[in-house]
Formats: C-alpha cells, structure tokens, sequence
C-alpha cells in the first residue's frame, strides 16, 4: 500500500555556479523527511532500475528547456506520485539502493553527521530504555537494538514498532506517527520540531487475536500489558464496566497474560493539522465515501492501512487459492493480487470539502468531536 508521501511546496535555489535547480520538500505523514533535487531522485531511479527493470513507476521525464509554473507544477505532482508508487512494492523497501539513498538525503537535509550518539526509547509505561546508537541507523535497526536490549523474541520484533510521542502537561501523551522502517529516529527526532516529542515503543498491530502469538515470550506479555494498561488510563481505550473490573482484579493478582488479552477499542490523538480521511467501503457491491475530518488523518489511515493488512493475512491463511501472499510481521514479501485493488484511501486539504460533500456518502460526515 501506499506511504504518505506528498511534495507541497518546492523553492528555486542556486547553484554555486549561479545555475538555478528546485529543491522539493518531501513530506512523510505529515512531517518534512527530506529535501532533495530532481537530479538527485533522477540518479536514485536510474539506480533502482537497474534492479527492478521494468516493474518501477514512471519517473518524470527531463527538461532541456525552462520550466513554466504550470510545468514546474506538474513535475512537483509526478515526483509525489512517484514517491507513492515507488514504495507499493515490499521488496523495493528491504533493497540497499532505496534504503542507502533514503538515509543519506535525511542526513544532509538537517545537516546531521553520522556518529555515536545515545538514544531514550519510552516504553508504554513511561520508562526508557537507553540504547547507543549510530545517527544513521534506521527504525528497524534501533527497534532490533532495544529489542534485544529487553529480552523481546527475535521472530516477535515485528509485531512492535518505534513511534513519535508528544509528551504534554499534566500526563497527556500524543502518538503522532509510526517511524517507517527507513527512516531515522535520531533525525526524526531532531527536525520534528514538536515540543517534548520523544522515540516511543508500541505494538504495531491492531487484531486482538494476535496476543496470543506473543504469549510465551515474557518480554512481549509485559509490552501489551503495559501498553492496555496506558490506553485505559489515558482513556484510548474505553473498556466497559464488566471488562475494567475484571482487568483491576487480574492486576491485583499480576495476571498480565489475561490481562492483555481484553477487546481495545478507541482513538489516538496526532498532529494539529486541518485534514480529511476519506476511503471508499463496499456494501452490497457499490462504493460508497466514508469522510473523517480530522486531525489524526494520517495516523488513522495508517491504522486502517494495517487493519487491511491483517484482514488480508486471515484471507490468505483460510483461503489459499486466493493467491494473497502478505508478509509476515518483521519480513517484507511481495503481495500478489489476482485482481488489481484501488487505492482505498487519500488525504485532501480541508479546503476541498465542498467537492467530498457532494459525494453520496453513505456513512453521512464524521467531524473530529464525534472521535
């Protein structure tokens, strides 16, 4: 599925030798990841397709002449789509030359040299974890260092991931995105520019059937546990009446393994940010737009994103002439479809909501106060 990628501005700069050359500011989930040249991303693609051949997205092509703003608009767009479509394939994610280029374009943007430095990683407790790490490792290295670190299972590592947190007053907490697995979490860190924004671990999957996966492994039990503890205190998660009583009598007896195995339900908060969620849901085979204004939009919808992703693994454990192959968590496989999927969802500046009103929804509108 696609990352949130987006390209909203880009600035004319020059060159040491007085040339002119845009420099595209390239977004992740909301936050600035890099800034990079279409020179740089043109060399980048050059080198993938070397490997891939063919099964890359189109890149934009070259201009030999001055770009019009219309053109320069345009190029802007295709780079953004490229960046979509170029991070579909799971195995495009694992190769070095995509990795590599990654890392090295997030360092130069925020002027960061590669080095030792020590990082905290909070638990869902609110404990850190002081691990030393290198300014360009990746998310799945440092999640790999602070697993090991705690005793986490190397097969159970993927059903956890490194997040950023906002640390408010008075105890609230914020998580405002999942770290994609190439991105930095020492530079994410730095260039957030969020107040008291810190490297959080939490699980990262969102069926409750999967606890029982994670059951013999003491460290993982003590990590969902911890974290149904926080959800409930931080009212994330609304348990009812019967189901709180009955975690209070299991903690009175540190029974954390039923304990972490109560039904969660309930929003996360992220980002100040004036967006919409939309997808499509089929019912009864029409399509209908389900729209949320929000400003949790791209956590939500990297939620949904993984709540498909386990759909599609139960589809493919019960029904194997489907042909689904999805990765397993903490490996990267590529999904085979026999039947092409259409991009379930997609973000639209909240100024655009006159052209989502006038779509039959049959969901009705959801506003940020009925989350």
């Amino acid at each position: 599925m696609k990352m949130h990628f987006c390209i909203p501005v880009s600035q004319q700069r020059f060159d040491a030798l007085g040339g002119r050359y845009v420099l595209y500011s390239v977004y992740l989930d909301g936050f600035l990841f890099c800034r990079v040249r279409y020179s740089q991303l043109h060399r980048w693609n050059e080198q993938l397709r070397r490997v891939f051949g063919n099964c890359l997205p189109s890149f934009p092509p070259k201009y030999y002449l001055a770009m019009t703003t219309s053109m320069a608009d345009e190029r802007r767009d295709q780079l953004e789509q490229y960046l979509q479509n170029v991070t579909v394939d799971p195995n495009m994610l694992r190769c070095d030359i995509f990795v590599d280029f990654l890392k090295l374009v997030q360092l130069d943007t925020f002027s960061i040299t590669t080095k030792k430095v020590p990082l905290d990683v909070f638990l869902p407790d609110e404990r850190s974890i002081k691990v030393e790490i290198l300014t360009s490792d990746t998310a799945e290295r440092v999640l790999e260092v602070v697993s090991h670190k705690i005793g986490l299972r190397r097969e159970l590592v993927g059903y956890f991931g490194l997040f950023l947190i906002r640390f408010g007053k008075e105890g609230k907490l914020s998580v405002l995105k999942k770290l994609a697995d190439f991105e930095l979490p020492y530079v994410s860190l730095r260039s957030s520019q969020v107040e008291n924004c810190k490297v959080g671990l939490r699980k990262w999957y969102l069926d409750p059937s999967l606890d029982s996966r994670l059951m013999d492994c003491k460290a993982a039990v003590d990590l969902i546990y911890m974290q149904a503890i926080q959800d409930i205190k931080k009212e994330w998660a609304k348990p009812t009446a019967v189901q709180r009583q009955k975690l209070e009598a299991l903690q009175k007896e540190d029974n954390q393994t039923k304990g972490t195995l109560l039904d969660r339900d309930g929003p996360q908060q992220t980002l100040n940010q004036n967006l919409e969620l939309r997808f499509q849901y089929s019912e009864e085979s029409r399509w209908q737009w389900f729209v949320i204004y929000t400003k949790q939009a791209f956590w939500l919808s990297s939620c949904l994103k993984k709540m498909i992703s386990e759909k599609m693994a139960k589809l493919a454990a019960e029904n194997p002439e489907m042909q689904i192959e999805v990765p397993e968590p903490g490996k990267s496989k590529k999904c085979h479809l026999q039947q092409s999927q259409k991009d379930i969802s997609s973000f639209l500046p909240k100024k655009s909501k006159i052209k989502i009103a006038e779509v039959d929804c049959g969901f009705g509108t959801t506003k940020e106060e009925d989350l």
